[in-house]
């Protein structure tokens, strides 16, 4: 009895494909021509409308107003840029001076990414940090050196080193910038 209601529902199920497959193809011939004289009606009905682009504007130069101030490309104007450049030389150059004339301390050997700061304590009223570099501690105290920028200790406190290096900026010139030892404490 299963097996007949099996067969019977294949067939029903076969025959209404076959049915619903012969419909849509002859709706479809009907569709396709329907759809290709819709179009072609849009598009004899339809007028594109261009907005036409607008005259450009006229160049009117303005003439130069300011005579008693310096012209732009002037030999005057390139006469002070040049002292103002030798000037800020001068200065760059006293900036750097000082540190050219001292004597090196130890940790001016390494650069900053290799120290750590691993501890702080007070010693004689006087902050002092403990920096570890290639497994040694240093004691550094306000006004050490470290680095290879010529850093200065300017302050210490619990948890970082302050310091101020001179550098080269893009121009070449000498350049105070801040920088940081931050406490390194060990993950457990």
């Amino acid at each position: 009895m299963m097996l007949v209601h099996k067969l019977l529902f294949t067939s029903l199920a076969l025959a209404l494909a076959l049915v619903l497959a012969l419909a849509l193809a002859a709706f479809g011939a009907t569709g396709e021509a329907e759809l290709r004289q819709w179009m072609a009606e849009q598009k004899s009905q339809t007028h594109p409308k261009v907005a036409p682009i607008s005259e450009p504007k006229q160049f009117k130069p303005e003439s130069y107003t300011q005579v008693t101030a310096i012209e732009p490309f002037s030999n005057q104007k390139l006469t002070q840029a040049l002292k103002r450049e030798s000037t800020l030389s001068v200065s760059s150059g006293a900036l750097i001076a000082p540190e050219l004339a001292r004597r090196k301390e130890a940790l001016e050997a390494s650069p900053l990414d290799v120290m750590a700061m691993v501890g702080s304590l007070t010693k004689a009223g006087q902050p002092v940090a403990l920096v570890k570099v290639d497994n040694l501690l240093y004691q550094v105290k306000p006004g050490n050196h470290l680095g290879q920028n010529y850093g200065r200790v300017t302050k210490i406190t619990e948890t970082e080193v302050t310091l101020r290096e001179i550098v080269q900026d893009a121009a070449g010139e000498w350049i105070e910038r801040p920088a940081t030892l931050q406490l390194q404490e060990k993950s457990k």
